[in-house]
């Protein structure tokens, strides 16, 4: 018996050496030569090569080289997938020719992201997604049917439940861009007009996105001390609708909720234990960033547009209950010392300071600062709300994948949060080279192939063959991010290569101005999910 299984063993190994030897030589367009391979499941880095030839990997590991036009030397370097961002808001500017290029993404490594979220973005898919391949992209662009915008074209800013022939055609539209190739359906529930729909609007609406296999993904409806309730009711509304449940930058705002972003990830993991599809993603940083009415003004308030909110704050009464919601927001913010402004057209040299600065500075109080700004057409904003030890916590869970939850840009004068120009260096340069919160490989994934097995995206994600020719190759050693609070449009450092569809999008460090992103449309008739992450 021992003799027969030496030789089984023996004749096997022997099988497979004269495989390798016997195996045709690979042509290919591009072989990554010499670099180590971390393939996007989480397994060990392994030393390998990469061969691509058109579009596609058509060899990965060691194997003989056939016709091969170029070879990329990777000694010391990573090679891997290209990452993707389930959580960005480009809409527009993937359309805009100064912008598509989405050169602050690619700097980071990213060559698709996923449009459409926190409930707001364009409706009609079909036609936004033409125009992305019209003119091309920098990135792939992946698109969620955004629920806010949905809303507002049937009922404009109407605060009040649909009507049962608004929600049939809420409904229809929903069937509408499914057929056109969104992904699922997102939620901004602490925006106007998301937030102004019940849970059971929103069941009906997912529902139509579940029959043909979408995912559900939402800002939830409260990230402080409501997260734990806001939390359930997105997974009420995945079980009651049948769709996957996909929570949108994972976290707990402000210091009274501190820690309870774990409480919320218990939740999901008793979920997950009973066999439900419920994800997470995050950004890795302790501030986050809105508009101002939407950090510090109740929704409520806002129903109807800017000339009703106006209407309001001139009442006696409801603009009372308004300035005491305001100030009651400023507190929480360390009097507005926490909220910093980004963006703000009327005076543009206040970007960078803080709203309790800019009182200080003009002799008012923080709530004037705010009435004044909401007046003149609204600010964007930075907020320091979270804490670092959740942050760490959030990244360690295997369900939760890196997104960014910004957009493209070009550098100018204003100060937007620097996850726009540096969150997946971060997550793998700061947090995971460097300060050693989860390994490499576990970073790797959360930006590779969890974020594909989550949205369904089959071809990607992971460098093996037959896969989309979308990676890329970095120096452990520089990887970072550069984009800091006070200094955002700084690319991040470390990227050699990114590879879009079988071409270079960075060249030795150096964006190319490639265009080859394109849409990308769910297939039709796929109802059935994706497996559980």
């Amino acid at each position: 018996m021992k003799t027969f299984l030496i030789c089984t063993i023996l004749s096997v190994a022997l099988t497979l050496t004269a495989s390798t030897i016997l195996a045709e030589p690979i042509d290919a367009d591009v072989v990554f030569t010499g670099g180590t391979v971390i393939d996007g499941t989480g397994d060990p880095a392994v030393a390998g090569e990469v061969a691509i030839r058109g579009d596609r990997i058509v060899a990965v590991g060691t194997f003989e080289h056939g016709a091969v036009g170029m070879q990329i030397d990777c000694r010391e370097l990573v090679i891997a997938p290209g990452f993707i961002d389930l959580h960005n808001h480009s809409d527009a500017q993937v359309l805009d020719p100064h912008t598509r290029g989405n050169v602050n993404y690619l700097m980071q490594g990213c060559t698709t992201i996923v449009t459409g979220n926190c409930g707001s973005g364009p409706v009609d898919a079909g036609e936004y997604y033409r125009k992305i391949d019209e003119a091309g992209c920098g990135t792939h662009v992946a698109h969620l049917l955004p629920q806010g915008s949905l809303r507002d074209r049937v009922l404009g800013l109407a605060q009040r439940p649909a009507t049962a022939e608004e929600l049939e055609k809420m409904k229809t539209l929903a069937d509408r861009a499914m057929k056109d190739g969104v992904w699922g359906m997102s939620t901004g529930l602490i925006y106007v007009p998301s937030s102004y729909a019940s849970t059971e609007e929103i069941t009906e609406i997912a529902r139509v996105v579940g029959t043909h296999g979408g995912l559900y993904a939402s800002h939830i409806r409260g990230e402080g001390l409501q997260v734990l309730a806001a939390v359930q009711e997105a997974l009420d509304i995945g079980a009651n609708a049948g769709t996957p449940v996909h929570i949108s930058h994972f976290k707990s705002t402000g210091r009274e909720a501190w820690g309870l972003v774990r409480r919320a990830a218990e939740l999901v993991e008793t979920a997950r234990r009973s066999g439900r599809k419920v994800t997470a993603d995050q950004y890795p940083y302790i501030a986050s960033s809105t508009s101002l009415d939407a950090t510090v003004i109740p929704t409520w308030a806002l129903a109807g547009g800017a000339k009703e909110f106006h209407e309001r704050l001139a009442d006696p009464d409801k603009g009372i209950r308004i300035r005491e919601a305001i100030e009651d927001a400023l507190q929480r913010a360390d009097g507005g010392a926490r909220i910093k402004l980004a963006r703000y057209a009327k005076q543009p040299d206040w970007a960078g300071r803080s709203i309790a600065d800019v009182a200080q500075q003009r002799n008012t109080t923080p709530l004037e600062i705010v009435l004044e700004i909401t007046r003149n057409g609204g600010a964007a904003v930075v907020n320091f709300g979270m804490s670092e030890d959740d942050v760490r916590s959030v990244m360690t869970l295997p369900w939760v994948a890196t997104a960014s939850d910004g957009r493209a840009y070009l550098p100018g004068a204003d100060r937007p949060h620097p996850r726009s120009y540096g969150t997946f260096s971060r997550k793998l340069g700061h947090y995971a080279i460097r300060e050693q919160v989860i390994t490499l490989e576990m970073a790797v994934r959360s930006a590779t192939s969890l974020p594909a097995e989550i949205l369904g995206l089959n071809d990607r994600g992971v460098v093996k063959v037959g896969n989309v020719a979308d990676l890329v190759v970095f120096s452990k050693a520089d990887l970072i991010d550069a984009a800091t609070y006070d200094a955002p449009h700084k690319y991040a450092r470390g990227m050699r290569y990114v590879y879009v569809a079988g071409q270079p999008a960075v060249w030795e460090g150096i964006p190319t101005g490639a265009l080859r992103g394109k849409s990308l449309r769910r297939p039709l008739g796929e109802g059935a999910h994706p497996s559980t992450p």
